[in-house]
């Protein structure tokens, strides 16, 4: 089992490859780690001991310290230096290759090239549109707009009729109206 104040390592999870501390037990399956998120990336979260590994460190910490707490003593003793022997925790970005003046040309060229190649073959592939005739103009008689025909008023609805019992069902009582509490 793992005690407070142990340093680890996570070995699943977004966080792998992390340095974390425990912090507190919760039992005997998982406990409380944290990085500091501040330090390492690995925020406060509940972790699995499957998914640490633990290391020869160890700091002098009380339950639930707090990640200031931590990252004091991490830098106290130097073991995110002694673990990462000088190299920062966090990956750093690859930076893209630059590209000499007339390599971004010949790569626009071809491009353009391309995009030429692929429009020929879709107007190729298109067929000619027909000429449209022009229409003769019709000539418009006026005419004095129909008047619509007015709708008739809907006729009031019957009161519906009450179906014959069958026999066998009783009749059900009218609900009661529920009483307010207060």
């Amino acid at each position: 089992m793992l005690e407070t104040g142990r340093v680890c390592i996570k070995t699943a999870g977004r966080e792998a490859g992390r340095p974390c501390v425990v912090i507190d037990t919760i039992d005997e399956t998982y406990v409380m780690i944290t990085g500091p998120k501040s330090l390492t990336k690995v925020r406060r979260r509940k972790c699995n001991i499957a998914h640490l590994e633990p290391l020869e460190f160890q700091l002098k910490l009380a339950k639930n310290a707090s990640d200031n707490e931590v990252a004091k003593l991490l830098q106290a003793e130097k073991i995110l230096d002694k673990l990462t022997s000088g190299k920062p925790i966090a990956k750093p970005k690859k930076p893209k290759p630059e590209k000499a003046p007339g390599e971004e040309a010949e790569a626009k060229k071809e491009k353009k090239s391309l995009r030429e190649r692929l429009l020929g073959r879709v107007k190729k592939e298109e067929k000619p549109k027909e000429e449209k005739k022009p229409e003769k103009p019709v000539e418009k008689k006026l005419e004095k707009p129909k008047e619509k025909p007015k709708k008739e008023k809907p006729k009031p609805k019957e009161p519906a009729k009450e179906k014959p019992k069958k026999a066998g069902k009783p009749a059900r009582a009218p609900k009661k109206p529920a009483k307010k509490k207060k």
